[in-house]
């Protein structure tokens, strides 16, 4: 049985029939809008995106009486894409893919069975053959008894590196939300088809260009299964996010989008990173081989890349930072000699207590003041 499919443009309406289209699909228990809005402001520019929902999930309620397999769930994928693509002028024409997890395993599908539509894929922390079928009988023998509510502590562990839930805390909620609002007969009957779900034998039918992306964090597809799908095919590349787990477009949006950009329309990735580190840490061994003729910052001042009164305001948060006040009398004086105010100090220190320790902060306030009122170290 085919299932019904919805799916949202998540670009504007000006122009994005000029561009090509990238289809976007999400991880079990999540929405297309709660996995990929933080992704899709840096692919609008250049893609006409559209991400669709799972059956019961996210703006799709539906739920077919009888179960789905992969082969069918990528069927209904395909015809609402093909309902885009007629809107677009160009029906039965060819797009873009990208999805993650069960998203990727339609992606999979969606090449085997369609072979001349999908132009090229990004396969985020995915497989072609995920879990047991154990597994997915125990899950779905949770959620039949208990709801979707009963995965959200398990699948937080799950789904996020740790410290994402708290420097994310709203995009970490709003995917754990769509997991508590999801539909169990729709998040059980995925589960069943991703039981079944096993091409490992068929990958190298698969001759478009693939990029497989893995979470290095990730326990629920490990990097191990990324590599497969990479080894396998005709034409495919494996890259390892750090510090990412299994929803890689939420978690590391900028560098999904980069490699989304760089593999389907072949931008290459701005360079500076290397530079910036290279010369970063050939600073750090001089300062600590102790080698900087006239100490450190005799040698930073022959460096162009800031202005001096910009680099006084930076030594002088470091050094709050830090905890070394016992400096911050010399770095004040340094600081008011290149023309910084005692305006401009004054908020560098309020932004130390915001963001660092406060009381460090008050205690360089108060020297700060006498430095100040007496022009003494």
């Amino acid at each position: 049985m085919i299932p019904g499919i919805t799916a949202a443009r998540l670009s504007g309406a000006r122009h994005r029939a000029e561009l090509p289209l990238l289809v976007l699909g999400p991880s079990l228990g999540t929405s297309a809008d709660a996995l990929w809005t933080a992704c899709a402001p840096d692919l609008t520019d250049v893609f006409d995106v559209l991400a669709w929902d799972l059956p019961g999930h996210g703006h799709n309620r539906t739920v077919p009486a009888e179960p789905f397999t992969m082969a069918e769930l990528a069927a209904g994928v395909l015809g609402v894409v093909d309902d885009v693509l007629a809107e677009r002028g160009e029906l039965k024409g060819g797009f873009y893919y990208a999805g993650d997890s069960v998203g990727g395993c339609v992606g999979l599908q969606l090449m085997l069975d369609s072979p001349r539509r999908v132009a090229a894929a990004v396969l985020l922390c995915t497989g072609a053959r995920i879990g047991s079928p154990e597994m997915w009988a125990g899950r779905r023998g949770q959620v039949n008894v208990s709801g979707t509510a009963v995965m959200v502590a398990g699948s937080a562990e799950r789904w996020f590196a740790p410290g994402f839930l708290d420097a994310e805390p709203q995009r970490g909620a709003a995917l754990l939300e769509a997991l508590r609002r999801t539909d169990g007969g729709g998040y059980v009957q995925v589960c069943a088809a991703l039981a079944e779900f096993d091409v490992r034998g068929r990958l190298r039918e698969i001759g478009v260009p693939v990029l497989a992306v893995a979470g290095a964090l990730d326990v629920a597809t490990p990097p191990a299964l990324l590599e497969e799908i990479a080894d396998s095919v005709a034409d495919g590349r494996l890259v390892m996010l750090d510090g990412v787990a299994h929803l890689a477009p939420a978690e590391a949006p900028e560098r999904v989008a980069a490699l989304l950009r760089e593999h389907l329309l072949g931008e290459q990735p701005p360079a500076p990173t290397a530079g910036l580190r290279d010369d970063v840490a050939e600073v750090i061994d001089r300062v600590l081989g102790g080698v900087l003729a006239g100490g450190p910052e005799a040698d930073l001042d022959e460096r162009p890349g800031l202005e001096p009164r910009g680099r006084m305001l930076v030594a002088v948060a470091a050094v709050v930072a830090s905890g070394r006040l016992d400096a911050l009398p010399a770095r004040l004086l340094a600081a008011r000699a290149q023309g910084v105010t005692d305006d401009e100090v004054r908020e560098v220190l309020v932004t130390a207590a915001v963001h660092g320790d406060p009381a460090a902060a008050e205690a360089a306030y108060r020297i700060a003041q006498r430095v100040l009122a007496t022009g003494d170290a």
